[in-house]
């Protein structure tokens, strides 16, 4: 039996990373604000904090406005847990020209602030520079997407990557937290399409010699 994992966030990203995880046999919880919300996952849903506490793996899929709160609610479960960040950093204000707009810096990413909320935990961007309808086993013309990923902690990049693997992508390992100060700002670039032109079934692709 592959590990339990908790989704907290029950909005469309969180719902279809839970259904991925649920594809590929993971037993799968949502953690959420509000349990008793109607939403599109028929699995079983709890709080943020029930839901932390009997996982293995956990998902941060809420709005980047609330993602340290909700750390904050969790961290004393986390410790030594693979945290998946899918968040991103957007702020309540309208794309300018097709760019969104982020409330945190280069200087300083919101996984960073997250990994120093809850120190214990191991901390993975992931998931955060495509939109949810390519997130599972996507099928694209120039094969399987690359997924930038990074984190403080080897073993659980390894994890991610394997994770990623399953749900048809190729992990790109860019190296410690700091390099979500790139990583993040991949879902600027990746919405312009879509903002300017309805175009959202895409996704970023490392090429070698």
């Amino acid at each position: 039996m592959n590990k339990k994992v908790a989704v907290l966030g029950s909005g469309g990203v969180g719902v279809t990373l839970a259904q991925g995880f649920q594809k590929h046999d993971y037993q799968v919880v949502i953690g959420t604000k509000t349990p008793s919300k109607q939403t599109n996952w028929s699995g079983e849903i709890t709080t943020y904090e029930d839901a932390a506490k009997g996982a293995d793996i956990l998902v941060l899929a809420v709005k980047g406005s609330v993602a340290e709160d909700v750390v904050k609610t969790i961290s004393a479960h986390t410790a030594g847990k693979t945290v998946i960040d899918a968040v991103n950093p957007i702020a309540d204000a309208p794309p300018q020209n097709g760019v969104l707009k982020f409330f945190t810096t280069l200087d300083e990413s919101l996984m960073e602030k997250l990994q120093r909320t809850a120190p214990q935990a191991n901390f993975v961007k992931a998931f955060n520079s495509v939109g949810q309808a390519l997130m599972v086993n996507p099928k694209l013309k120039g094969g399987p997407p690359s997924m930038f990923i990074c984190g403080n902690s080897e073993q659980a990049k390894r994890e991610v990557a394997t994770i990623l693997t399953a749900f048809g992508w190729e992990a790109e390992d860019m190296g410690a937290a700091e390099a979500a100060r790139a990583i993040e700002p991949l879902c600027m670039l990746w919405c312009i399409p879509g903002f300017a032109r309805n175009d959202w079934m895409h996704a970023f692709k490392m090429l070698r010699v």
